[in-house]
């Protein structure tokens, strides 16, 4: 069954935050968190999309808040992955 809530689009536009951030290496945890993931047999991929959920909630606090980014939060989220919990505040 094909998920309603899914979007391709946006999904891309965030695994290209992620594929930024690595190459950047801006936030260092991020790389830090890719290669922890991985280490864990998830796959590249699904490691990166998990990531990108911790991408996806910053930039939802920011948007809806109309706070800036919250470095903290963010870096303590990507520490939290796999566990997705921090989707469910």
């Amino acid at each position: 069954m094909k998920r309603r809530d899914f979007n391709p689009h946006l999904q891309a536009v965030y695994l290209e935050a992620v594929d930024n951030q690595l190459q950047n290496n801006d936030p260092p945890e991020t790389r830090l968190t890719l290669d922890r993931l991985r280490k864990l047999n998830f796959s590249e991929h699904d490691a990166k999309l998990l990531i990108a959920s911790a991408i996806a909630v910053e930039t939802y606090e920011v948007m809806n808040t109309q706070k800036p980014f919250n470095r903290e939060r963010f870096i303590h989220n990507l520490q939290c992955l796999p566990d997705q919990s921090f989707l469910e505040e």
